[in-house]
């Protein structure tokens, strides 16, 4: 059993990944800004702000593994600020030998092995463009953090997201750098699956220190 934290865990991939590790027997410590609305039996709850950074260093007391499921956007959107509090994030981890997770965005994955990126095609929106690229840096940031540093990224498929919550399958497929498709050319994973992606990752690490992408 693992004392797993989850920053954003009353959020869409967070909560998924709470009760996920929570059913599998693991101790959940969910953190957020707000109160659950819906609160997960097993689940521990606390509020307040990762930016405090003495509140953070407190919650990662313990810890063996720590997952930022927090989001660019809403009055965390500001970019400096947020690739601060992820690098804040990534040197308590190591300093409390806590591995670190980070759940990132698409946008970042290549379309094909020699690119471009997914947010740099025209098909992308503009008007939601700008999350991807401050977790791409913040991906980039950890690639050049201090081996002390055990971290690892997810991107979920392109349709992942409460727009589209679908149903837990029990399957995915994994990949690395590129986004993952099926036969039609969609990207997809439900919430629930991308939450045992994560759980499974946890309990036995196959991505040190890089990021890696699951779909359907």
């Amino acid at each position: 059993m693992a004392r797993i934290i989850v920053l954003g865990g009353t959020g869409y991939a967070g909560g998924h990944l709470a009760a996920e590790a929570a059913g599998r027997g693991h101790q959940v410590l969910a953190v957020s800004r707000t109160a659950a609305e819906q609160p997960v039996d097993g689940v521990e709850y606390r509020t307040g702000d990762a930016r405090d950074e003495a509140f953070l260093a407190s919650v990662l007391d313990g810890a063996d593994v720590v997952v930022s499921a927090l989001a660019p956007r809403g009055d965390m959107a500001d970019k400096g600020a947020f690739r601060a509090l992820q690098s804040t994030l990534a040197r308590l981890a190591a300093e409390k030998n806590v591995r670190l997770g980070v759940i990132g965005g698409a946008g970042s994955l290549l379309v094909a092995e020699d690119g471009p990126k997914l947010v740099d095609t025209p098909e992308f929106p503009t008007e939601f463009a700008e999350e991807p690229r401050v977790l791409d840096a913040v991906l980039q940031d950890l690639r050049e953090s201090d081996e002390s540093v055990d971290w690892f990224f997810l991107s979920p498929a392109g349709g992942f997201g409460s727009f589209a919550p679908g149903e837990a399958t029990g399957i995915y497929r994994v990949g690395g750098e590129v986004l993952l498709t099926d036969s039609n050319g969609t990207s997809f994973i439900s919430g629930a699956d991308l939450a045992l992606a994560l759980v499974d990752e946890i309990e036995k690490p196959a991505h040190r220190r890089e990021r890696f992408t699951v779909a359907y």
